[in-house]
């Protein structure tokens, strides 16, 4: 079979509904050039039982037919889940009715006699919308990590810097490696935005989350009833990237019977959709990343040895975050800033018992888990004061004895009155103690004595209600200043 022109990739079926003869013969004489598969229909009865039949991508639907109004059938399909672009076609046009038909949903409208470059002009209209469709699916960019995945001064850091700037440029493949949360996805977004594709689509397949199963529809996209609950054509993730970036995510977890499939796309930039025959071509850079040791995955036959040298055209290691110490405060102020715009938190910055835990500490984890302590850490703190060691909750914390009381709220829990005689209390009540006790301690402060008990403040602000209700308030006392 033929391949489908890069230009049309995203159109593929469309249906004509015209009962003028001259002008369905010369929309199918456009569409027979662009090589598009074409159906015909000369009423709305034929309309409708061509789209019980199969999908449309896009459908050139006339105005005034034989058996009704096709503004009327336009807005049936606008109710679709699933529904094509629509191209009204009119003798009769007036603004009237362009805007009632666009508001109707089409997607264009346009005059008889029209001439062929206009339909081409239409078609390209269709095409990159429907692409554009799909990508936004599938597209996600977080600005904001985009910002931290370079901060850094470490000899480690300056290098990936000049590495990706040495890259970027080239439509090289590059396989990203390293431990988990050490930012790999990031990297690769990085190769991607100064790349000379960023204004392209960069679209992400995550290999270790998709089902075995449907992990080849999600490459190659799927014809509708290629399989039970394939109600509809779908594009693959290869077919969205056509023209920009593609990122196979942990490529590792790929099937072994998947690899061969994948190795053909990469040599030859084709491949065929599930239950498919035609073959669709595309240009796509392709950027790898894997927290495993792919070549011992290749020596235990795990991982196919060709398409191993194919991703490993560029490879880039990602450092752990306990081999770049001079970025981790660097990267703890950094998230510091981001998370007290987030959450509305004015914190002062890190304590120096803060400070001394996050160097102490080997972030197993790396910059995901520290990004996470540190967002954690703002929610519990307190507008103009710092972070404390204590509200990082960190294993070992070298700040357990600092002095001040409110910076060392774990030790709340230790003022719980033992006024009970040795009797067995009802833990309602040790609870109600205990509260009773963080509160005391903290002076009222709701936010730092959650912490303390640790809690979230929405439980203790729920405890504190319910003890109002059965008429014993326990912060009575504090409520003037309490946050």
């Amino acid at each position: 079979m033929p391949a489908t022109p890069l230009s049309v990739m995203s159109l593929e079926k469309i249906l004509i509904v015209e009962d003028e003869q001259v002008v369905r013969n010369l929309l199918q004489s456009i569409f027979a050039r662009h090589k598009y598969a074409v159906s015909c229909a000369v009423n709305l009865a034929e309309a409708q039982a061509a789209m019980q039949r199969e999908s449309f991508d896009l459908i050139m639907l006339d105005i005034r037919l034989p058996d009704g109004d096709g503004q009327k059938f336009l807005e049936q399909i606008a109710a679709l889940p699933e529904r094509p672009l629509v191209v009204m076609t009119t003798g009769y046009g007036t603004i009237e009715s362009a805007v009632a038909c666009m508001r109707a949903g089409a997607f264009d409208y346009v005059l008889k006699p029209f001439a062929p470059s206009q339909i081409d002009v239409i078609l390209r209209k269709a095409a990159s919308y429907r692409q554009l469709l799909g990508v936004n699916r599938l597209l996600t960019d977080d600005p904001e990590d985009a910002d931290s995945v370079l901060v850094g001064r470490s000899p480690v850091m300056q290098r990936m810097r000049q590495l990706i700037d040495r890259v970027a440029p080239t439509d090289a493949t590059v396989l990203v490696t390293g431990e988990s949360g050490t930012g790999k996805e990031m990297i690769a977004r990085e190769f991607y935005r100064r790349s000379p594709r960023r204004g392209q689509p960069f679209i992400k397949v995550n290999c270790a989350a998709v089902s075995e199963n449907l992990i080849e529809s999600e490459f190659f996209g799927h014809e509708r009833g290629a399989f039970t609950g394939a109600t509809e054509r779908r594009e693959g993730r290869f077919e969205l990237a056509h023209q920009g970036t593609l990122l196979l995510d942990e490529v590792s977890e790929i099937p072994a019977g998947l690899q061969a499939k994948l190795l053909r796309v990469l040599q030859e930039r084709e491949f065929e959709r599930v239950g498919g025959n035609r073959t669709i071509k595309v240009n796509v850079r392709i950027i790898a990343t894997s927290n495993r040791d792919l070549l011992r995955y290749v020596e235990k036959g795990d991982f196919r040895q060709d398409l191993y040298y194919r991703l490993n055209v560029f490879p880039v290691q990602v450092p752990p975050l306990r081999e770049r110490a001079e970025d981790i405060l660097l990267l703890a102020d950094h998230f510091l800033r981001r998370f007290s715009r987030k959450h509305g938190v004015k914190v002062t910055g890190l304590s120096d018992s803060a400070r001394s835990a996050v160097m102490a500490y080997q972030w197993p984890g790396n910059v995901r888990e520290l990004q996470n302590t540190i967002e954690r850490a703002v929610i519990m703190s307190e507008s103009g004061r710092p972070v404390t060691a204590a509200l990082l909750g960190l294993p070992g914390n070298p700040g357990a004895a600092e002095p001040p009381p409110l910076e060392e709220l774990a030790a709340v829990p230790a003022a719980v009155p033992d006024d009970s005689n040795g009797a067995i209390q009802p833990l309602a009540e040790l609870e109600k103690q205990a509260i009773q006790a963080a509160l005391r301690q903290t002076q009222g402060n709701r936010t730092q004595a959650a912490a303390a008990l640790g809690i979230s403040i929405r439980t203790l602000r729920n405890k504190l209600q319910e003890y109002r209700d059965t008429g014993d308030p326990v912060d009575a006392n504090f409520d003037s200043v309490a946050p």
